[in-house]
């Protein structure tokens, strides 16, 4: 080890960190550096700008996990160098893998023994997975039949942009149930008006991002099990679980969405939301071993052994799964319905202050056996008071809190929603400051009317 003071060999600063040479000028921001820093001074100079950041304890939109316990950040910094795909170098981590999807056939209530799975880079990667399966599927059936195979499509309800990239980047005819006046989600009735020969799937979702209900999986299950006897076509469902698939096994346990129904062939879900693990891991799960197409296995054996890939990425860390298995062990039933009902206490909590403030109608008021821990509201049809929700986001946001405004897509475009989501750490303390916050944004409004409202246009920074 060099005798070289740190003053010496990184460019004659010295060690009082805001007086010296370092922070006299900007850090660079295009060109490359040319020189070495000293570590202290570019870590704080780095942790200065994120102060500019949102606090995510505060942000509200996100439906990802923003607190964790002491015990996870230790458990990360000891898998910082993991990676998950390399089986052979790091055959503990593999097999910690292996447990969560065991474990999670189990939560699921997939057939003993036969079920298969992964962890995904997030809960994106694992719908496309469960998707691209249903598509493959799909061909196989219709190549075997001696029909076309160049006009797939899928039917889903309003759903998140992941699957309207599904469709696009694999050529998919996305068949997108439109909201309508009085209905927000996916029905039966619906879904059967868009099946046929070419429908590779139905994707119901539980826990809608617009508005946090769950879709009826079971009923869509019944009428396709009916749409199969009049016209002999299997069409198989996808459940979107990203958020629902880690609170229903906990909180509605009795409601049938899961591998109980025969039909459900593939499940995706964000550990990093409800599952409570760090940001950056998905699942994705099959009824059984011949649901997940053969073509999209790939055995690799140029990291030391011949290992199973199915994932659509080759590096990924291990240490967020590492952390899954973690709140596996840690929490069990018990500890993740004392967790998730916490959750939805306070979004009750929450829905009931907002109905009593005035011009607001709420959509979802945070039911555990109807959708995931949020509200969300709209104003009331035919009030005008003299704000719009996003004048209302926007107020929110000087007190740092994020309570995202959205337009709803076709066929409710004309309609605004605003939403909380309620995560593990937004405690009922936080949610009466919030409240209290929210009723002085109404005063502040109301005493300070603007001469133009925002719009969704106008408030870039709070488009869902």
């Amino acid at each position: 080890m060099s005798d070289t003071p740190l003053s010496d060999r990184y460019g004659g600063d010295d060690d009082e960190i805001y007086g010296s040479t370092a922070f006299g000028e900007p850090l660079p921001k295009s060109g490359f550096p040319e020189r070495e820093r000293n570590p202290r001074f570019v870590y704080s100079a780095i942790s200065d700008e994120l102060m500019l950041d949102g606090n995510a304890r505060q942000n509200l939109a996100t439906f990802c996990q923003t607190w964790e316990e002491p015990e996870v950040h230790r458990l990360m910094d000891a898998c910082i160098d993991k990676n998950m795909v390399d089986k052979d170098e790091y055959p503990q981590t593999a097999e910690i893998e292996a447990r969560c999807v065991r474990m999670l056939a189990d939560l699921w209530n997939a057939p003993e023994g036969v079920a298969t799975g992964t962890s995904t880079t997030g809960s994106s990667e694992a719908a496309m997975l469960g998707g691209l399966a249903m598509k493959r599927r799909w061909e196989s059936r219709q190549k075997a039949a001696g029909r076309p195979a160049d006009k797939p499509n899928l039917i889903t309800g309003p759903v998140q942009i992941c699957w309207h990239k599904f469709t696009r980047y694999w050529d998919i005819e996305h068949r997108e149930i439109p909201m309508e006046e009085g209905r927000l989600l996916m029905t039966p009735e619906e879904v059967l008006k868009l099946c046929d020969e070419n429908t590779i799937g139905v994707v119901p979702t539980l826990g809608v991002t617009f508005t946090g209900e769950y879709e009826p999986v079971k009923a869509v299950s019944d009428a396709l099990d009916g749409y199969e006897k009049e016209t002999g076509l299997d069409i198989p469902i996808h459940v979107d679980g990203a958020s629902g698939g880690f609170l229903a096994p906990f909180c509605a346990p009795a409601l049938e969405w899961d591998f109980r129904l025969p039909r459900v062939k593939s499940i995706n879900a964000s550990g990093h939301k409800f599952g409570l693990a760090p940001l950056g891991v998905g699942w994705v799960m099959w009824r059984e071993e011949a649901d997940l197409p053969d073509s999209m296995v790939f055995w690799v054996n140029y990291l030391g052994g011949n290992m199973r890939d199915i994932a659509l990425n080759f590096s990924r860390p291990g240490g967020q799964i590492v952390c899954q298995y973690y709140n596996f062990l840690r929490l069990g039933h018990e500890g993740y319905r004392k967790v998730h009902e916490a959750c939805y206490r306070s979004a009750q909590y929450l829905a009931e202050e907002i109905a009593q403030m005035g011009p607001f109608e709420i959509v979802y008021d945070g039911d555990m056996n109807r959708g995931i821990p949020a509200v969300s509201w709209k104003l009331k049809d035919g009030a005008d008071p003299g704000f719009t929700l996003f004048d209302l986001a926007d107020r929110l946001r000087a007190r740092g809190w994020q309570v995202p405004a959205y337009t709803l897509p076709a066929n409710c475009s004309d309609q605004a929603i605003q939403r909380i989501l309620v995560r593990n750490g937004v405690s009922r303390d936080l949610s009466t400051l919030l409240m209290d916050d929210m009723k002085a944004a109404l005063d502040h409004l109301d005493a300070h009317p603007r001469k133009v409202a925002l719009t969704s246009e106008d408030a870039s920074g709070f488009h869902h």
